[in-house]
């Protein structure tokens, strides 16, 4: 078992003020595979000194000094692509496919999108007598997730460097392998020290610490709504810049003129990719009532296809849930609906047969659901899909904005306008028409209790800067 002991601090790899570890483990073995330091409020103040200290000459920095930066990051990124989708992998069960084509890449899209955004940006406009300057909104917090561990680094990461602030980072200490790999890149690309510093703890301590720490002057969280509701209340005191990324229980509308088998079975795909665990998986499907029978079908043929096993193995299509925690709380779901008189087509509780160890969970699809059953309401985040009948558009329309959620939506027809209109009043951040897949460049963020802020591309570059209008200007 390796150990990871050190905290990232003012550019050097220090130990914890109080030792303290914790084991990760590998969840589709439950076995401990690294040990890491959990840092404490002391951790947090030196974290916090170092980059207010860096924030001084950081800030200060010209664009073309960061985008070189931004350029020497990506390339030592992608020398170590292969290390951190194996890592990946490790830590939160991943099949290696996934890691290899979407959770270690994600990372270079969003440098890369910082590098492009950063080049077409200007910091300061004249508007008569007045300049308008865009700045650095400070020294960052960031409190991201387990279930897209570098994704969700590197979209808080690489805008923050390029909009000229500094940081913290608390990852999750499930999954907080990956970004000691980030750290050691930055590191590599001779990112200034104090720039980046990361240590590990947990959301009670660090994360409670770095949401309430006056010397942070934006905290960016990443997690369920429930703990962002807490980092909220902690940020209150200090007036700080909040921005949330939350939970999710995404409608999927299958209008009466799309094609329905191919529509359904893309559905269970994407509700079921990383094991149903993002916060923007289309867990509840809703299907003309008229074609109920031939939906379930085509759902139950898909999951199916869905093999579940050990990570590392190229048949593999989904790994286990990342902890007991998610597994226990996955089985509860599946029983509630069972309960509450849903139908299993496919799934249902315990392990998939062969599988007597790890945190794997039985693909699961329920049909007649009803909006108001707890696995309609709640965030499952497990590989558990929710079919849903409706009779009209109308009501399709109403049932899927009836949530407190509002991360994303999907919508399938065969008229890209119908899509079109019926996208437009689905009360989410996102909406894809006929699996149109994601957008690096485009705003990633919620409505209603999914959130506030976006990120990804110019909009979540955006978060970073502060707006100052310098009056009685005039231009010599």
């Amino acid at each position: 078992m390796k150990e990871h002991l050190d905290f990232y601090i003012d550019g050097q790899w220090v130990k914890p003020a109080r030792p303290s570890t914790l084991e990760v483990i590998d969840p589709s073995t439950e076995e401990a595979v690294a040990k890491i330091s959990l840092g404490s409020a002391e951790d947090v103040d030196r974290a916090v000194a170092a980059a207010r200290r860096a924030f001084e000459s950081y800030s200060q920095t010209s664009k073309e000094d960061r985008i070189a930066l931004l350029t020497r990051v990506l390339g030592a990124y992608q020398a170590h692509l292969d290390e951190l989708a194996e890592t990946i992998s490790l830590e939160m069960g991943a099949p290696m496919w996934l890691a290899k084509a979407a959770q270690a890449p994600a990372g270079m899209a969003h440098l890369g999108k910082a590098i492009e955004v950063l080049q077409g940006f200007e910091f300061s406009e004249q508007r008569g007598s007045t300049r308008i300057v865009h700045e650095p909104v400070g020294v960052c917090g960031f409190i991201t997730p387990w279930n897209w561990p570098v994704n969700q680094i590197m979209c808080k990461v690489a805008p923050a460097l390029a909009a000229g602030c500094t940081m913290v980072l608390k990852p999750s200490e499930i999954a907080p392998l990956s970004a000691l790999v980030v750290a050691r890149i930055l590191d590599e690309a001779e990112v200034p020290a104090g720039v980046f510093n990361l240590l590990n703890g947990d959301g009670p301590t660090v994360g409670a610490a770095i949401a309430s720490h006056p010397g942070i002057d934006m905290v960016s969280f990443t997690g369920s709504t429930r703990a962002g509701v807490q980092v909220a209340k902690a940020a209150a005191d200090t007036v700080k810049r909040v921005a949330q990324e939350l939970g999710g229980k995404s409608a999927n509308i299958i209008l009466d003129d799309a094609d329905l088998v191919r529509s359904v079975k893309g559905g269970v795909q994407s509700c079921f990719t990383n094991s149903g665990q993002s916060c923007n998986a289309p867990t509840r499907m809703f299907v003309p009532k008229a074609r109920m029978n031939e939906a379930v079908k085509a759902a139950k043929e898909a999951a199916a296809d869905a093999h579940v096993g050990d990570p590392r193995s190229e048949n593999t299509r989904l790994g286990p849930v990342v902890s007991k925690t998610q597994f226990d709380k996955i089985q509860g779901l599946i029983a509630k609906g069972m309960e509450e008189g849903a139908k299993v087509v496919i799934g249902g509780p315990g392990r998939p047969d062969g599988l007597s160890k790890g945190y794997y969970i039985r693909p699961t699809v329920f049909a007649d659901v009803t909006n108001d059953m707890t696995i309609a309401r709640e965030e499952i985040f497990g590989p558990v899909l929710s079919i849903i009948p409706y009779e009209s558009e109308e009501e399709a329309v109403r049932m899927a904005n009836d949530t407190i959620y509002g991360l994303s939506g999907y919508v399938s027809s065969a008229d890209p306008e119908r899509a079109l209109r019926v996208a437009s009043r689905l009360r989410t951040g996102n909406v894809h028409i006929n699996g149109a897949g994601p957008d690096f460049g485009a705003p990633f963020g919620g409505y209603k209790q999914s959130g506030n802020g976006r990120e990804w591309g110019s909009y979540g570059f955006e978060e970073f800067l502060e707006v100052k209008a310098i009056l009685g200007y005039a231009k010599a």
